[in-house]
């Protein structure tokens, strides 16, 4: 007979890492909701409120999220506190909106990452490979769970599924947007849904049917009305978008875990404003996988594809191969994310100095020479 969790995600693997727990009398449970200090716990009778006091941690990266497995007290007690958390497989980090090197963590334990891309507006592909980059870098504790070449290092499968795709009524306009998408998100699977119409639901109930997923994009992307297309009831309230821009206020408030009716479990977010990178070199190259490739043509090692001769990158721009906007975007994000990493990592620091001397030598060598030319 299967475990009363295993329906949340329960398997031998959590049975063995909760082994010792379970000789304290304690019982197993998944977080579904947080909210100030307290949290939602389902465990194998029933949904209980506990306390989160007791796994308070110094780093703002082990806090109790939606997604985690606890150790709470057994039934009867009162107050019932969550004495342990269990070690996360997988996180979703990004970095938080403060001017501190701190992570958020999203939701945890996490097989897919399901970015919603509403077509109801322009398509923003720097965003998109945002997303990717961060979801490509999801960890595990402080080590990435790194697998064979062609698996993410993360562990999380990405998904980017463009929702509203009956506000597109020319399938030629529509089959280019998907091409659009798939050329920003290499080797990632594109899906287009209408919840509204029920098309392309199937596919996606297939791709999350098999663990933990959850919904990330900006508020009016369409995610609660995808979670409740899935759930096939009317769960999360859903508001209305502006016509103007697409936009909508913030439908979900909370991060919520809910059990699918064909199998799997859905982690529904609010909509993210901003999208700050965390740690994210791992992902970032491998969203950016063409021009890291090309990279290993340049005449230099340290070629920073900006003018150097030699530069394969360039070279593909200059060809047709590689898209300007493209290498636009992979600088953009591998500065952020340098800047990020740098706040904690002081050997990081010092070759961002290194750099910065060694452009502003180029260019007072330059200037020095044109004023040559000039007498």
């Amino acid at each position: 007979m299967s475990h009363p969790l295993a329906l949340y995600g329960w398997d031998a693997g959590w049975e063995a890492e909760f082994a010792p727990f379970a000789e304290q009398g304690l019982l197993p449970g998944r977080v579904v909701r947080v909210d100030r200090g307290l949290c939602d716990v389902i465990t194998a009778t029933g949904t209980v409120r506990a306390d989160t006091e007791f796994v308070v941690p110094r780093d703002p990266m082990k806090v109790v999220c939606t997604g985690d497995w606890v150790a709470v007290d057994p039934e009867g007690s009162d107050p019932l506190f969550v004495r342990a958390l269990l070690p996360r497989r997988t996180a979703f980090v990004r970095s938080t909106s403060s001017k501190r090197s701190e992570g958020q963590v999203l939701a945890t334990n996490i097989d897919h990452i399901i970015i919603c891309v509403s077509l109801a507006v322009e398509l923003d592909l720097g965003r998109i490979e945002r997303f990717l980059a961060l979801a490509m870098s999801s960890s595990s504790g402080d080590a990435l769970l790194h697998k064979s070449a062609d698996s993410w290092e993360s562990g999380a499968q990405p998904v980017v599924v463009l929702t509203k795709a009956d506000l597109v009524t020319d399938p030629v306009t529509l089959a280019y947007l998907v091409q659009d998408v798939e050329t920003a998100a290499p080797g990632v699977p594109v899906l287009t849904v209408s919840a509204e119409q029920g098309e392309g639901l199937d596919v996606l109930a297939a791709v999350v049917s098999g663990g933990t997923a959850v919904l990330l994009g900006q508020s009016g992307a369409g995610k609660s009305t995808l979670a409740n297309a899935l759930l096939g009831e009317d769960v999360m309230s859903v508001q209305a978008i502006r016509d103007v821009d697409g936009k909508g206020r913030h439908t979900t408030t909370t991060r919520n875990l809910l059990a699918l009716p064909g199998g799997g479990v859905l982690i529904d977010t609010p909509g993210l404003r901003g999208v700050g990178l965390w740690d994210a070199g791992v992902g970032v190259g491998q969203v950016f996988a063409e021009i890291e490739e090309l990279a290993g043509g340049c005449r230099f090692h340290d070629c920073v594809h900006e003018s150097e001769p030699g530069c394969a990158v360039l070279a593909a721009i200059d060809s047709g191969e590689l898209p300007q906007r493209r290498l636009e975007s992979y600088r953009k994000l591998m500065r952020e994310n340098q800047r990020i990493v740098a706040k904690t990592d002081a050997r990081v620091r010092a070759e961002i100095r290194k750099e910065w001397k060694r452009r502003g030598a180029i260019g007072k060598a330059a200037m020095e020479a044109k004023r040559g030319g000039l007498r």
